[in-house]
């Protein structure tokens, strides 16, 4: 409870206590001496003895409690607001002294915390002002990238709103008003092939994108759309975004469209009239150039409309649901095929099929895999009741896609697909449309797809001197070898991997990393190290062919190693025969520990990366890939230290290493 009272009123309670106290021990004192006394005369005397005690113990006890309030509780609190203000108010002038002079060092010391204080503030204030200006000219040089890239592009959130597009897009889709941050991709695109890809792509595992062919709601443009599913760390939302690069095709796929359709009917014509001719050399010609050309032609008409690799199955669900919304029932029969197709182009020409169909009289529609062979499938769409002539299918063939692709028709969706659709028989009473489609290949696996940055070096300046170069100026090749036994002389590299330090951070997505072909046979004491096999080698480059791409990889940058001379040697030996020299300065992570915590320290990878707080993964340990990642955690931990010790440059640095020059011997 007194803890909620001020400073001074608690200390002017502690003096009062002191002085009733002080009171009441003389009343009782005096009375005491009075009863042990026992004469009633004296009574007069000790009262007025009591009466003086008491009044002089009170006054003198008001008298030091105004000191005290005066000379400490007072300037206690006025430093304790002073303190106060500076912490919270952003004031940030010296403390008076004077109003504390009794209380000893405590105004000066209070007067530094505050200094200090303010000091920091106010670094941090500039680091932070620094950092933010950094921020802003990188956010705004990647904004002007961004501008710059030939495509638009835009970034959509799980629930289809826009939170961010590139000036491209904005040309790309002539200045729509329904563009704008915060807004519904709905509002400028026609959203089926988008929540068909998306649904389609969200329910995978990896991350892969598709390219589909979308089309605007105003002005009809068709627009070439790739969209990949974006994980962001720290997003909340339960959806993923998504990324759509667009590209305009609208004039590209019409003149496509139409140059294939006149280059059919020419080849057409000239087929019907080949018959007719009299045989002779020319009609030879002619009618080898026909085949040729129909046979160039074919690998060329599905080539300019965009594919994807879309599973049948997940095709049939497509064409049951919009099926599904008209009442017309659809049963899909299909596993999961991989197609080389536009899978919302061929959703929408089935569906047009399948509706006209209907209404005709077609009933019990079943969409399924006729046939599969190992590069196409024949995708059948069947039905009870009479087929379509020949005419009819045609009629139907000719329509629009849809609103958004009025200029193209089921025939153009067939031509670039390279295909054709025919009436078959599918069972008593029943008959089938059928089309033959590409099987997809798989696609491989490329690079993570990743933007590399260091706007640093836009302001690096090139140092005069290599040697006087500060090490957080310079660029680092860190390297490391599995090779085929321990001795250069004989033994050979059979993996070499790397990857760059620049401006003291660590560039993980430039690396070099590969197999090499030593050969000669890998024995078995190797593979048991470092777990490559003469079958891993087998195909690889031989080493000529890899030192040489290596050395374009580490040109111009400072080598480093752990246990330098030993990888090097390997190098060496090579330079003749690849006819460059590895002539960059070259360092070693074992004589930096050296330098860092003495010779009689442990100097192993293992060891120094312990020290310094850098996992290895067991199944990276003793790969060329794995050693090399650690080397680089470990050197880029280093420089800053070597700096403080005063080796701030590479002649620093080579001076220190001729002093522990004797380690790397012993070690090799």
């Amino acid at each position: 409870m007194l803890s909620r009272l001020s400073l001074r009123l608690r200390i002017f309670l502690f003096f009062a206590l002191l002085a009733f106290g002080g009171a009441a021990l003389v009343i009782a004192g005096l009375l005491i001496g009075y009863t042990r006394l026992g004469e009633g005369h004296a009574l007069s005397a000790f009262i007025i003895s009591g009466a003086i005690a008491i009044f002089a113990i009170l006054g003198l006890t008001t008298w030091v409690w105004v000191l005290f309030d005066e000379h400490v509780a007072r300037p206690v609190e006025r430093l304790a607001a002073d303190l106060r203000a500076r912490a919270h108010a952003d004031v940030d002038n010296g403390i008076d002294h004077g109003v504390a002079r009794y209380l000893g060092d405590l105004a000066p010391a209070a007067d530094a915390v505050a200094a200090n204080l303010s000091e920091t503030r106010n670094a941090m204030a500039m680091a932070v002002g620094r950092e933010t200006a950094r921020l802003n000219a990188e956010k705004t040089r990647l904004e002007a990238l961004l501008a710059e890239i030939p495509d638009g592009v835009m970034f959509c959130t799980g629930n289809h709103m826009i939170a961010l597009y590139n000036g491209r897009c904005r040309e790309i889709l002539h200045d729509d008003a329904a563009l704008g941050l915060g807004r519904p991709v709905a509002g400028l695109l026609r959203m089926g092939p988008i929540h068909q890809a998306y649904a389609r792509l969200a329910a995978q595992t990896a991350r892969e994108g598709t390219d589909i062919l979308v089309t605007t709601r105003q002005g009809a443009q068709l627009l070439e759309a790739r969209l990949r599913l974006v994980d962001l760390a720290g997003q909340d939302a339960t959806a993923p975004g998504y990324v759509l690069t667009l590209r305009d095709v609208t004039a590209d796929l019409k003149v496509g469209a139409e140059r294939a359709h006149l280059l059919n009917r020419l080849l057409d014509g000239v087929q019907n009239i080949l018959s007719d001719l009299p045989e002779s050399t020319a009609k030879a010609t002619l009618a080898a150039l026909v085949q040729d050309t129909a046979a160039r032609k074919a690998a060329t008409d599905t080539a300019w409309w965009p594919m994807e690799a879309l599973g049948a199955a997940d095709l049939g669900a497509a064409l049951h649901t919009r099926l599904a919304r008209k009442d017309v029932a659809l049963h899909p029969d299909l596993d999961d095929t991989a197609l080389r197709c536009d899978g919302f182009a061929i959703t929408r020409m089935l569906e047009r099929l399948a509706l006209s169909w209907s209404e005709t009289g077609a009933e019990g529609l079943v969409l399924t895999l006729a046939s599969k062979g190992p590069t196409q499938a024949a995708l059948s769409l069947e039905a009870a009741g009479a087929p379509p002539d020949p005419a009819r299918l045609a009629q139907w063939l000719d329509t629009p896609l849809s609103p958004g692709l009025s200029g193209f028709h089921g025939r153009d969706v067939l031509l670039s697909h390279g295909t054709v659709i025919g009436i078959e028989p599918a069972g008593p009473g029943r008959h089938a449309l059928r089309l033959s489609l590409d099987l997809a290949t798989p696609r491989p696996i490329g690079p993570s797809r990743m933007v590399m940055y260091d706007f640093d070096l836009l302001h690096a300046a090139i140092p005069e001197t290599l040697a006087k170069a500060p090490l957080t100026s310079l660029s680092f090749v860190i390297f490391d070898t599995e090779t085929t036994g321990l001795n250069p002389q004989s033994d050979e590299i059979c993996q070499i991997a790397a990857l760059r330090v620049v401006n003291g951070k660590v560039v993980s997505g430039e690396r070099f990393d590969m197999l090499v072909n030593p050969g000669r046979n890998i024995p078995a004491s190797a593979t048991a190290v470092h777990h490559i096999t003469n079958a891993m080698v087998a195909d690889a480059p031989d080493i000529d062919t890899a030192l040489s791409r290596f050395h374009a990889f580490a040109k111009g940058s400072v080598l480093v190693a752990h246990n330098a001379p030993f990888d090097m040697s390997f190098l060496r030996r090579r330079e003749g025969q690849i006819g460059a020299r590895f002539d960059q300065p070259i360092l070693d992570t074992v004589l930096c520990s050296a330098i860092l915590y003495g010779q009689s320290a442990e100097h192993t990878l293992d060891a120094l990366c312990a020290r310094l707080h850098i996992e290895i993964p067991a199944e990276a340990r003793h790969t060329a890939i794995g050693d090399a990642i650690a080397t680089a955690e470990a050197f880029r931990k280093m420089i800053p230290m070597l700096e403080a010790a005063e080796l701030p440059n590479l002649e620093a640095l080579i001076k220190a290493f001729d002093r522990h020059r004797r380690l790397i011997e012993h070690l090799n």
